[in-house]
């Protein structure tokens, strides 16, 4: 039966659904030239979420560059958290944030700001998650410590996988550059320049800005210090974590790597797709499932146009973008990333034997660096330094080669339950630090105490990071002013505290380096994660490779 609803019921109805409305609208406005956006309130910051930078190309035109977004009209909601990029579910550990909802239509961005910015210093976000998983909109990634600090932060989403890096010949046949590849850097590409074109309406200062990211974020920003269509994009630049490993070329296959073009075609036919018309018509969340399984690793193309030639080479060149620079890496890196180490040698005998079957002329060198004894900790070490090790200290080196101020750092702290699971100092263990959400990580991510000793790392850790950001000089009232790397390769030392490392792991960089450059030098080696036992046999001495002894 049903009751005629009273004048007074119908009056609290009304009232609640205005209030309800009027809440709705409380949140702050900003007018962009990409159109309006209404955002919340949160403590003393301003979030606006979910942004959309580009429109998405998706289903039957997949592995498109991003299109222009247009203007919309209104006031765009920006309350509510965007979607991920499409991905595969992650084997639970660490890194594991669950189910989340996924989408391909997932270029956007949040933007996290002081009330009332005014030509703010700009700090732009980019995921790791091995170019495969992650999330700009992931709560470790929350702005609001770097907002109480007078910084605008940025968090982007970009393709990632097969949907943003594929590359196959059909595909470059369609391209006006005949290129193909590289989608998720475009992606990047496409977010700054909505950064440049759009901050000030937000209060930030469109000729100040930072880009920043771990793993395979910082593998994207050493591609945008690479690219000359990325160049002048950013101001800045914080590498966390970078790698830089072997990139395939387009067509040709080189240092031991398939060419792109013949990777995608070969992951088309194990797929049972004749063309690209056959995958673009995939159901994308299958698709990205059935190239998990099939193995597929995505990276960037060496294409000619977007990366001219490999990582290592444009730093030689002195052909990156000429910026400041930060770059470091974790003390544990592999802990958390087990399957890159060599097997565990049966004795000492053993391992040296290996060692110097290997790295011939090198092998002392390396059993200085890399002793055989407490074979967990030294393969741990050996292969944080080829990955990760000679990779930051080069990045830093060659950026002050071209007379840029460029910072080390070494991130060696630990805590109780890190400790007890084996994880002390793990790969992206820093991340909250930086961030400040030390209570903002992942269900399976070692729980930090809250307390104030690592509040008071945290607490510095943004400070270097924020001041980076505004003047190109990384300071902290919790810490010491931080020496650039030349002239006494000085490293920060991120332990309990901050602290000066001076003439930094002696002999590692030159080790690693002569043995890339005999490599590269062969043609017929790639320089990756391979170390000790798994590594291939190193070619013998070459003149142009003296100087990384």
């Amino acid at each position: 039966m049903k009751f005629p609803i009273s004048l007074a019921g119908a009056l609290a109805l009304l009232l609640a659904s205005a209030g309800a409305a009027a809440a709705q609208d409380a949140g702050p406005v900003v007018r962009a030239p990409a159109g309006a956006v209404r955002g919340v309130r949160e403590d003393a910051a301003e979030v606006f979420r979910n942004i959309p930078y580009a429109a998405p190309p998706i289903g039957p035109h997949r592995w498109q560059p991003p299109q222009p977004m247009p203007r919309w009209t209104g006031v765009r909601a920006a309350q509510a958290p965007g979607v991920a990029c499409m991905q595969p579910v992650m084997a639970a550990g660490p890194y594991d944030r669950g189910k989340q909802a996924m989408s391909e239509d997932c270029l956007t961005l949040d933007v996290t700001m002081p009330a009332h910015a005014r030509n703010a210093p700009v700090m732009v976000w980019i995921h790791g998650g091995t170019l495969i998983w992650g999330t700009g909109h992931s709560k470790m990634y929350d702005g609001r410590e770097f907002a109480k600090r007078g910084i605008i932060l940025v968090s982007i989403n970009y393709r990632l996988g097969v949907l943003g890096y594929l590359a196959h010949p059909e595909l470059s046949r369609e391209s006006k550059d005949g290129v193909s590849g590289n989608y998720g850097l475009l992606d990047q590409i496409a977010a700054l320049r909505w950064v440049r074109r759009n901050i000030a309406s937000f209060g930030g200062n469109a000729r100040n800005v930072t880009i920043f990211g771990e793993s395979a974020g910082a593998l994207s920003v050493e591609y945008l210090l690479a690219s000359p269509v990325a160049r002048g994009t950013f101001d800045k630049a914080i590498i966390q974590s970078g790698y830089a490993f072997t990139m395939p070329e387009l067509r040709t296959a080189h240092y031991e790597e398939q060419s792109a073009e013949g990777i995608g075609a070969a992951l088309a036919t194990k797929l049972g797709a004749p063309d690209i018309a056959a995958l673009r018509a995939m159901d994308a969340g299958k698709l990205v499932d059935a190239v998990a399984a099939a193995g597929y690793a995505p990276y960037g193309t060496i294409d000619g146009k977007i990366l001219k030639r490999q990582l290592v080479d444009t730093f030689d060149r002195g052909e990156q973008a000429p910026v400041p620079l930060v770059a470091g890496f974790n003390s544990g890196e592999i802990r958390s990333l087990r399957f890159l180490l060599p097997p565990m040698p049966a004795d000492a005998d053993a391992y040296t034997r290996e060692v110097r079957a290997r790295y011939g002329d090198l092998a002392d060198a390396y059993l200085r660096l890399y002793p055989a004894q407490d074979f967990e900790r030294t393969l741990l070490a050996t292969t944080r330094d080829v990955v990760f090790g000679w990779a930051s200290e080069r990045l830093v080196r060659k950026q002050a080669a071209i007379g840029q101020r460029s910072y080390l750092y070494y991130f060696d702290h630990s805590y109780p339950s890190a400790d007890a699971a084996n994880l002390t100092g793990f790969h992206a263990s820093e991340v909250p630090f930086v961030f400040g959400t030390l209570d903002g990580t992942p269900a399976y991510w070692p729980a930090i105490p809250r307390t104030p000793e690592q509040r008071g790392l945290s607490g510095a850790m943004l400070d270097y990071w924020t001041s980076f950001a505004r003047t190109g000089s990384p300071k902290s009232a919790g810490g010491p002013d931080w020496e650039a790397f030349a002239p006494n390769e000085t490293a920060m030392r991120f332990a309990d505290a901050p602290e000066l490392a001076r003439h930094f792991m002696p002999g590692m960089y030159a080790l690693h380096e002569e043995a890339m450059c005999r490599r590269r030098a062969s043609g017929t080696q790639s320089w990756t994660w391979r170390s000790g036992s798994t590594a291939p046999v190193l070619p013998t001495a070459v003149p142009q490779c003296a100087a990384g002894r």
